[in-house]
């Protein structure tokens, strides 16, 4: 069901003891998601952690995987592929992709430990058309990559 307010999306739990994502506080935009199993990281590697959830989005949406700004700013642990998108056609298990920045210390994720947020989003269909030059169509903003200046 999608109306203004809510849109169902049907979740499975694949993995014992998981908990489903929940907001933190009324008006958050992500859902708090969390480990399914514990996981060690070493410096400077990348790997994948477990939710234990699978999901059926309704097309014309996504759910995008974004950092907690805690665990960036406390930890460092980082969602590398952020925002990573869960397309509305992915059935299998949703996994965070993690990486450790840190040079010398393993970091350990927790079962039950809240890793990443997730966001519903409403993703329209793109169609391109051809056109000799873009140009002149709206407006040229001038520029990009630090146009308007450091700092």
């Amino acid at each position: 069901m999608v109306n203004d307010t809510f849109v169902d999306v049907c979740i499975e739990i694949c993995r014992e003891g998981v908990q489903l994502p929940q907001y933190a506080r009324e008006g958050d935009a992500g859902m708090d998601v969390r480990a399914a199993e514990r996981v060690s990281i070493a410096p400077g590697n990348t790997v994948l952690v477990p939710t234990g959830l699978k999901a059926a989005i309704p097309d014309g949406f996504e759910i995008q995987v974004r950092p907690r700004s805690g665990l960036s700013l406390k930890t460092p642990l980082r969602v590398s592929n952020s925002p990573g998108t869960i397309d509305s056609g992915y059935r299998d298990e949703i996994c965070v992709i993690m990486q450790n920045t840190s040079h010398d210390e393993y970091y350990i994720i927790e079962k039950g430990d809240r890793i990443a947020q997730l966001v519903l989003q409403r993703v329209p269909r793109m169609h391109f058309t051809l056109v000799d030059s873009v140009k002149d169509i709206g407006n040229d903003r001038g520029g990009g990559f630090g146009s308007t200046g450091v700092g």
